[in-house]
């Protein structure tokens, strides 16, 4: 069954803690990250509702968290938290990453920003290890 067995607490608390990473990153990041994008704070938010963007954030947030908590007793049996931190490095690695990287390119986007925002993915899946791990 796809929802399996997990504990769905630290599959929301990772979902927060990734959040405030993100919170934290962007906010020091921002105006890099701005930059990178090649757009000023107006034409981000533009007419649309600045709420929007976070709800979407939190939703895939919660789906790779629940995604790390349900693969990591698939990949090594055991969710510790040097599994699941592991196991987060990895995907971001293979996954995220090259996706992200292929998608830059083709979009002709600075570097910068593939490091700014894989350096956020990047924390998003070891935070996220580390919180299913604590929780086991």
């Amino acid at each position: 069954m796809i929802l399996g067995n997990v504990n769905w607490l630290a599959i929301i608390v990772a979902m927060i803690a990734s959040m405030a990473l993100g919170a934290v990153w962007y906010t020091t990041l921002g105006n890099r990250w701005m930059a990178a994008l090649g757009k000023t704070r107006e034409q981000i938010v533009g007419g649309g509702s600045t709420i929007t963007p976070f709800i979407w954030t939190a939703a895939m947030q919660l789906v790779s968290a629940y995604f790390l908590a349900r693969l990591t007793p698939l990949v090594f049996d055991t969710t510790t938290i040097v599994n699941a931190v592991q196991l987060g490095f990895f995907l971001w690695l293979g996954f995220v990453l090259t996706s992200m990287i292929t998608n830059h390119r083709y979009q002709g986007s600075k570097w910068s920003l593939a490091l700014i925002d894989g350096g956020y993915g990047l924390g998003v899946l070891l935070i996220q290890g580390l919180v299913i791990g604590l929780f086991g």
